[in-house]
């Protein structure tokens, strides 16, 4: 074992770390293994260093062992290559693909690896060129229609949820920036107007004091950070501790600014997860949104305002995705290793979202080519694909009728893991979309019982039956999914397909609370 007792600043640390582990280490990243307890801070701010012996162990700790875990756990046969491990967040999530949160997607590498013109001894042979027509049957957030537009290939989308449908629309649509900018900028400063002279401003603020006096005393950062990861903290017993010290404070406070921590009405998701201040101002932004003319821009600021209320909601930091009840006070954050507390304005998450899209959209601008994409609203079973994209784009109707689909890039939803509606319900009430849950196939309400697999298994294989008839008669078809319940043979066989060859590759960083070994399969399907 390599031993070394020297001591190495932020930036040493990561041109060191850089070069063990052969990927990118920036100093940010250094700073975060400091901040988050995986490595110890010596010396104080300004001159801070770290133990060389710290880091190699953190890193050895790390490095390879996640391939040996997920191989021991999930077989030889796993294709490490598809992890795409080497990326990190930043490129996962580049430009467009984080314009607004969606559980269940794919990373765009993966739908490049397979539509791309590249070879290697997984991959032996391309599938897909330039000009060629893409079709992603369980659209989602879009992916396959972005990627295929960076990739110089037409693009078609299915979702029955017609907020999916926005969100992948939004993603490939062509803007006027200068609009864009305009409209955000006259929402913002009248929304600025708006809270000005909220007692919520106030009381968030002189909040905001008392909980950094609180966290600085009782979670002192890095070093209980750093405790609970030796395992020196009960973060349990004295998380509760903590909150129940602080409440008072809190109450008191509450009580002195008379705010108003719920609605009086609790019919519709946005009367139950937001407190009447946010409520308010959401009310306030979705009216002037109304008064924007422009169609494009109009849709792509009210997607800044879904993302934005989604960050506004009742609840704690580490249940964003779940929603379990509102939280209306103060709390121990496991995510954060503090407290923190609920949120009172939206104003801080739309200024950030605005300039956040405004620069996604302008990245994607400079990558993407003149094709067409487009996503419709439908279910996938029975959708005439021909007529509704001839009724909304004309040329692209003209196009794929001539041409044909070369074949479908898609993730089908998984039996009984997401209702896909309910995962956006403040959306659905925020613009007033009509629901389709009954339309999902597998979704969470109805199981993973024989039935559900049996009812699932008949859905997905509708769809390829329909979609099928869109196809060139040398088409290829790729379906990722984990395939648990052995369901994917009797789908193909459904759909008059075979499964030609199967992809089995890790899926790495599922959420924060999953990190058990984890694959999925890309089933490569042909015509029989």
């Amino acid at each position: 074992m390599i031993e070394t007792n020297d001591l190495l600043t932020i930036k040493e640390a990561s041109e060191w770390a850089s070069g063990y582990i052969g990927k990118d280490v920036t100093p940010s990243n250094i700073s975060y293994l400091i901040q988050y307890g995986r490595i110890k801070k010596i010396g104080k701010n300004g001159s801070t260093k770290i133990s060389q012996q710290d880091l190699l162990n953190y890193y050895q700790s790390y490095n390879g062992s996640r391939e040996v875990y997920f191989k021991e756990n999930l077989g030889e046969d796993l294709n490490w290559a598809l992890s795409f491990d080497q990326y990190k967040e930043a490129e996962t999530t580049k430009h467009v693909h984080r314009l607004h949160p969606y559980k269940g997607k794919f990373i765009p590498q993966l739908v490049e690896y397979f539509l791309d013109n590249h070879t290697d001894k997984f991959k032996t042979e391309t599938y897909f060129k330039k000009g060629d027509i893409v079709l992603d049957p369980f659209s989602g957030s879009g992916t396959t229609m972005v990627q295929a537009c960076e990739l110089g290939m037409n693009a078609v989308g299915i979702d029955v949820s017609a907020f999916n449908a926005l969100i992948g629309n939004c993603k490939v649509e062509k803007y006027d920036f200068a609009d864009i900018q305009n409209e955000i900028a006259l929402i913002t400063n009248a929304l600025e107007n708006f809270v000005k002279n909220s007692n919520a401003v106030e009381f968030e603020g002189k909040l905001l004091q008392e909980l950094n006096i609180f966290n600085n005393q009782y979670f002192p950062v890095p070093d209980y950070k750093y405790r609970l990861a030796q395992g020196e903290v009960d973060e349990k017993t004295y998380g509760a501790e903590k909150e129940k010290m602080f409440l008072p404070i809190y109450e008191n406070l509450v009580n002195q600014y008379k705010i108003k921590l719920k609605q009086n009405k609790n019919e519709t998701f946005l009367d139950k997860w937001y407190s009447l201040h946010i409520r308010n101002e959401i009310d306030f932004v979705s009216d002037e949104i109304k008064k924007i003319k422009n169609a494009n821009t109009k849709k792509i600021v009210s997607m800044i305002l879904s993302r934005t209320i989604r960050s506004c909601r009742a609840t704690t930091h580490a249940d964003l995705a779940t929603l379990l009840e509102p939280q209306t006070t103060t709390y121990y954050c496991s995510k954060h290793g503090k407290m923190c507390k609920p949120l009172f304005s939206i104003l801080k998450w739309w200024k950030t979202y605005s300039k956040d899209t405004i620069g996604r959209l302008q990245q994607f601008d400079k990558l993407r080519t003149n094709t067409f994409q487009l996503c419709l609203t439908g279910d996938s079973r029975n959708i005439d694909i021909f007529k509704k994209i001839k009724k909304s784009n004309e040329a692209f109707g003209n196009l794929i009728e001539t041409q044909k689909i070369n074949g479908i890039f898609s993730s089908p939803p998984y039996v009984g893991l997401i209702d896909y509606h309910e995962q956006h319900a403040y959306a659905y009430d925020l613009f007033g979309f009509e629901r389709n849950d009954e339309l999902e196939i597998g979704p969470l309400y109805k199981g993973q019982k024989r039935d559900a697999q049996a009812s699932y298994i008949q859905g997905i294989s509708d769809v390829l039956n329909n979609c099928k008839k869109y196809l060139a008669d040398d088409y290829n078809v790729f379906l990722v999914a984990n395939d648990k319940y052995n369901m994917y043979p009797s789908i193909a066989e459904n759909a008059g397909m075979k499964i030609v060859n199967q992809f089995k590759r890790p899926v790495l960083n599922r959420t924060e609370k999953d990190k058990a070994a984890y694959s999925e399969t890309v089933f490569h399907l042909k015509n029989k």
